[in-house]
């Protein structure tokens, strides 16, 4: 098995952060949920649910970010692997989210550089801490996630089935993470932790519906 030096890794970490936030560098593995479904929305309709596609594009870039950092820093191999592969399940979302911003004649937020910067360090941080902590970080996160999904899909029109699609199976998805993680040995982090998580992801939904 190769020996990835430090340089390869930063390579590698540099790579990972150009496929996350560079427009079009992600593909898709799976088919679109929403491949086969139609909807007609109005301008203001359409608006509103490009800002709410933009803030859960943002998401999945902090996601990219944290599983990135984690991996650098994770202790066991098996953990890092869970990282890797929730990493790659998450490039889905991310692609999925970009293509609807495109049909809504929209784009993706102009924040994200920082907001994966930081998740990438937060990332890395829990990895330093343990694999335990790594683990319970993502569970944690992954529950934040999902309520900003579910909030989302009450806020969509009712005639955009293209959305809601996407949106159903990314919960599904961080869900799975979040159950994955918890099986794995993640246990609840610090009151403290949780907070400060929160009030990061308020800030960026606050602002990338917007920028």
């Amino acid at each position: 098995m190769r020996h990835y030096t430090g340089i390869d890794q930063l390579i590698n970490s540099f790579d990972q952060a150009l496929r996350s936030l560079v427009p079009g560098a992600t593909a898709a593995q799976r088919q679109n949920p929403a491949e086969t479904v139609e909807a007609k929305l109005g301008v203001e309709d359409a608006r509103h649910v490009a800002g709410l596609m933009r803030v859960n594009h943002s998401g999945e870039v902090c996601a990219q970010a944290l599983y990135h950092g984690q991996a650098l820093t994770a202790k066991l191999p098996n953990v890092r692997r869970e990282m890797q592969q929730a990493a790659i399940e998450e490039q889905d979302h991310l692609a999925w989210c970009e293509d609807r911003l495109k049909e809504l004649n929209s784009h993706t937020s102009l924040l994200n550089p920082i907001w994966y910067g930081l998740s990438y360090g937060m990332g890395a941080l829990a990895g330093i801490a343990g694999d335990k902590y790594s683990l319970g970080f993502v569970a944690e996160t992954e529950r934040q996630v999902s309520l900003h999904l579910q909030d989302h899909l009450n806020q969509l029109p009712a005639q955009d089935e293209r959305s809601r699609k996407i949106l159903e199976q990314m919960n599904e998805d961080e869900l799975h993470h979040r159950h994955t993680a918890l099986e794995a040995g993640g246990v609840e982090l610090p009151y403290a932790v949780k907070i400060t998580m929160t009030a990061i992801s308020k800030l960026m939904t606050k602002t990338s519906y917007y920028l």
